[in-house]
């Protein structure tokens, strides 16, 4: 139940910022937008802007023709006196993963060939108006990271660890919980080194992954030992990546307060490094240091939502905000379908001071969408592969 909460809470509050902010860049500059939809069909509820109130639908299971189908079950108009209605539609659908805003004359992933060049078009505005719609998801994405990142660090404060060499947390299932290791025992020595901070064990440990180790530690005035093999870890160094030692054990941390000003700076670098991690995870693609099989999808997304969601709210906030930042690199790149695909159009033409042809544009669209649905398939499948391994 966790997984499926924490990956709607997640995915959901995401596609909603991030459509949001394509929704009020168009109306800022007079696009006229038809629909603004949140998640995959089938639709949920669905609230049009009509003159003089909202119009208001239902949908769901019903008895058509003596079968059972998805239609609209109830319809209401809620009446505002003097309302000047948009026409927009507001559609909540069932699957929380997804989402769109279609505004009017846009050539998009919808394949609407219709373009009249109406003053509330999108294909009438400018360079720059279209360039700020078509960025403002983005932007939205990134706004939004910066706002958790700042606030989980005015709320929890600045973490500091401590140097004594005392166990302060342990990951489950890992070499030092399953040898018998508990929290708050002070590591003596590690195969015979004796150890005096927390840096000391980290110095010894890291060299040697996967390694039988003698651990002497000291228990509420009772010396312990233990022998076990260490694990491994991957992690970012300077010029890649590292496989190191670890056991699964973590040192005790302290917060402490902050300023708003100061969570205001923690925020900014914590958004920056945020993408600085997607540019290594590009980096090692390129290098053969990562592949494919590494990539993940909705699935791998839920698993970890809902594994840091047991953790609490703050893990979780954390893990969003890192979600949102990726979803912002993503959508940025110049791959047709994506905001960033469309950008990459609307710069070209504004070079070559004509518009692409509509079949051209379209047939763009179409090769992007294929090249979307491969990606998708792929972390799909690796999604599915992880399961069952």
């Amino acid at each position: 139940m966790i997984f499926i909460w924490a990956t709607a809470l997640v995915i959901g509050i995401l596609v909603f910022v991030h459509e949001l902010g394509h929704y009020l860049a168009a109306r800022s500059v007079g696009v006229r937008v038809e629909k603004f939809s949140i998640g995959f069909p089938p639709r949920f509820f669905v609230f049009t802007s009509v003159n003089e109130g909202w119009d208001i639908t239902i949908f769901f299971f019903r008895f058509s023709d003596g079968r059972l189908s998805w239609g609209p079950i109830m319809n209401t108009n809620v009446h505002i006196r003097g309302r000047k209605g948009t026409g927009t539609e507001y559609v909540v659908a069932l699957i929380p993963l997804g989402g769109y805003v279609k505004m009017a004359g846009a050539l998009d992933e919808s394949m609407d060939t219709v373009v009249t060049n109406a003053p509330d078009e999108f294909m009438s505005k400018s360079v720059p108006q279209k360039l700020w719609i078509l960025s403002a998801g983005v932007l939205m994405n990134i706004f939004t990271a910066f706002i958790l990142f700042t606030g989980i660090t005015y709320v929890q404060g600045i973490v500091e660890a401590s140097e004594n060499p005392i166990i302060g947390e342990l990951s489950p299932d890992r070499p030092a919980e399953i040898a018998g290791l508990k929290k708050g025992d002070e590591i003596i020595n590690i195969n015979g080194d004796e150890i005096y901070k927390w840096s000391d064990l980290q110095e010894i440990l890291q060299p040697i992954p996967d390694t039988k180790i003698e651990i002497r530690v000291q228990r509420e005035g009772v010396e312990l030992d233990f022998s076990f093999n260490t694990s491994h870890m991957v992690i970012p160094v300077k010029n890649g990546i590292d496989t190191v030692g670890v056991i699964g054990i973590a040192p005790e941390y302290h917060y402490l307060p902050v300023s708003f000003r100061e969570a205001f700076t923690y925020g900014y670098i914590g958004t920056i490094n945020s993408f600085g991690l997607i540019m290594l995870t590009f980096q090692m693609l390129g290098s053969g240091q990562a592949t494919l099989k590494d990539l993940g999808g909705p699935i791998m997304i839920g698993q970890i939502a809902g594994e840091t969601a047991k953790a609490g709210w703050i893990p979780l906030l954390n893990f969003m905000a890192l979600i949102s930042i990726n979803l912002a690199f993503l959508n940025i790149l110049p791959i047709p379908g994506l905001d960033g695909g469309h950008i990459f159009i609307i710069l070209i033409e504004s070079i070559i001071r004509r518009p692409l042809s509509l079949k051209s544009r379209l047939v763009i669209q179409q090769i992007g969408m294929v090249f979307l649905l491969v990606l998708m398939v792929t972390v799909m499948f690796n999604d599915i592969s992880r399961l069952f391994n």
